[in-house]
């Protein structure tokens, strides 16, 4: 973890990924996050909340567009 902080929209901690790049994830999807009442009332049947899980997803989408996207900058190929 490289920091924790109140954002606009809500309490981040800040992490390093691969050495080089920092990401930003919600508190509440950490051990340093408040338990959240859904959590506790799913009695463990569910550490999720729906709206966590989606947002993961398009964080996980956007890292893999990321990673297929063309390096060379032009986004063409060459023959």
């Amino acid at each position: 973890m490289v920091d924790r902080r109140r954002c606009q929209d809500g309490e981040y901690v800040f992490v390093e990924v691969d050495g080089q790049l920092v990401e930003r994830l919600p508190s509440a999807w950490t051990s340093l996050g408040c338990v959240d009442p859904v959590v506790t009332i799913a009695a463990g049947r569910s550490l999720f909340r729906a709206d966590d899980l989606a947002r993961l997803a398009e964080i996980v989408a956007a890292v893999a567009c990321a990673e297929r996207a063309p390096r060379d900058g032009g986004g063409k190929k060459h023959a």
